[in-house]
């Protein structure tokens, strides 16, 4: 089994000056330090106006930055909001393969909806488009890296003419694509589309095993790509803190984890928010003894099982390793966790619990190789390429075209494409009338 960290940028008020600055530089060094351990990926959010419970609003350059501070680790965009609202394909598509670029290979296509309202709407999506969206966004922007050029589309959220879309990313023929997750439904969509799964969702090893089982089954009788290829993955979330005495563990962690939670609550489920004025950290301190039973009760499904001395960890990994789970995803940085904490942490589990998983998970990857190429390959066999153009238009630079529409209404032959006669109007009819 593979693991990852999870960067969400979390800073609870009260905020000082600088305290921003501090947050982004010690987050970076946390990736260094993962990236010398050994740890397999990083999983970078991205999230809007979420005060204080993800400050995270630009992982495309935050991963920049890591890429050029680190060798190994994995990049990944856990993940990148794919409504065109929020970043358009194109936008998307050159990130990404300059990010891949500049890592050499090492980039992670996680994709999502969004699913707040102070988010969705701060972009001016509607609820119930979010899913097409996303589903437009991501399978439009797979094409445009891999074609020479993009034929361009006239979709039902966004539409563009025909461009050669670059660069082109390392990956081949582009990044592994992956979904966020939070349910069963979701979960199974993810396998259908034949992209991984990123699991936002703490469950326990009982739950873990029929998700996975759920997950390859559908993969393999019910897969129709929506990218250019496949990526069949799973991957879970976990709460995680570790010391050698499982008390300072808990003390240390269990906040930060049921921060976490309660912030989840907050801005998708229950909470009322006065963007500027809200104190998220301070309504958290306050909340009733009947919200710390009912986040009690979470605690124990699964979010808490990251977070504990060596032993406890790697029974608790071991047993979903046993699921099948790919990768498991630390939440390491939460709450109001201590710099300090977080690096011990890292290295104790580095030294500690690692070592446990890294001999076996060479041999699982190899096994799993050999028993999914052959259904990899009739998957992506199946796969419906995008035709190449067979005459690609030209573009005529502003002053040709100009010249060009003038000369036809002087013929009485005006362009009619859509919207033109209107620019033709304002671009030469305003200039030849001021002679």
């Amino acid at each position: 089994m593979k693991f990852g960290i999870f960067i969400d940028l979390q800073l609870p008020r009260p905020w000082n000056e600088g305290d921003e600055a501090r947050l982004f530089k010690e987050a970076l060094e946390q990736v260094e330090l993962a990236d010398r351990l050994g740890i397999d990926h990083v999983w970078v959010q991205e999230h809007h106006f979420l005060e204080e419970y993800s400050h995270s609003s630009a992982p495309e350059v935050f991963l920049a930055a890591c890429s050029q501070r680190t060798r190994n680790i994995r990049l990944g965009h856990g993940i990148v909001v794919m409504s065109p609202n929020y970043n358009h394909p194109a936008r998307t598509a050159e990130r990404l393969a300059t990010l891949d670029i500049l890592s050499d290979g090492r980039v992670e296509w996680g994709t999502g909806e969004s699913g707040s309202r102070i988010e969705l709407e701060g972009f001016g999506v509607d609820f119930v488009d979010k899913r097409p969206m996303w589903e437009e966004g991501l399978r439009e922007a797979t094409k445009m890296m891999c074609m020479n050029p993009y034929p361009g589309y006239n979709g039902k959220y966004f539409s563009m003419p025909h461009r050669n879309v670059l660069p082109k990313p390392v990956q081949k023929p582009h990044p592994p694509v992956w979904a966020a997750c939070s349910n069963r439904d979701s979960l199974k969509l993810a396998a259908k589309l034949g992209v991984g799964a990123l699991t936002f969702a703490f469950v326990n090893a009982e739950e873990s095993k029929f998700w996975v089982d759920e997950y390859y089954e559908t993969f393999e009788k019910e897969c129709s790509p929506i990218g250019q290829a496949v990526n069949p993955n799973v991957a879970m979330l976990t709460g995680f803190m570790c010391h050698e005495d499982y008390e300072t563990a808990v003390q240390r962690g269990q906040e930060g984890a049921q921060f976490f939670a309660y912030g989840l609550g907050h801005y998708w489920r229950d909470g009322v928010h006065v963007p500027g004025k809200t104190d998220l950290w301070k309504k958290f301190q306050e909340r009733p003894s009947s919200a710390d039973q009912k986040m009690e009760k979470e605690r124990k499904k699964a979010g808490m099982r990251g977070i504990g001395n060596p032993k406890h960890l790697i029974e608790n990994f071991r047993a979903l390793e046993k699921t099948g789970v790919d990768q498991l995803i630390l939440l390491h940085q939460s709450g109001s966790y201590k710099h300090e904490h977080i690096c011990e942490s890292l290295e104790l589990f580095a030294k500690e619990v690692l070592p446990e998983f890294k001999e076996r998970e060479a041999i699982r990857q190899k096994e799993k190789a050999e028993r999914m190429a052959p259904i990899i390959e009739r998957i992506e066999n199946s796969i419906v390429r995008p035709e190449e153009m067979a005459e690609v238009p030209r573009v005529e630079a502003y002053p040709l075209m100009w010249k060009r529409l003038s000369s036809a209404d002087a013929q009485g032959t005006p362009d009619r494409r859509p919207g033109m006669t209107a620019f033709w109007q304002m671009q030469v009819g305003g200039k030849r009338s001021k002679k």
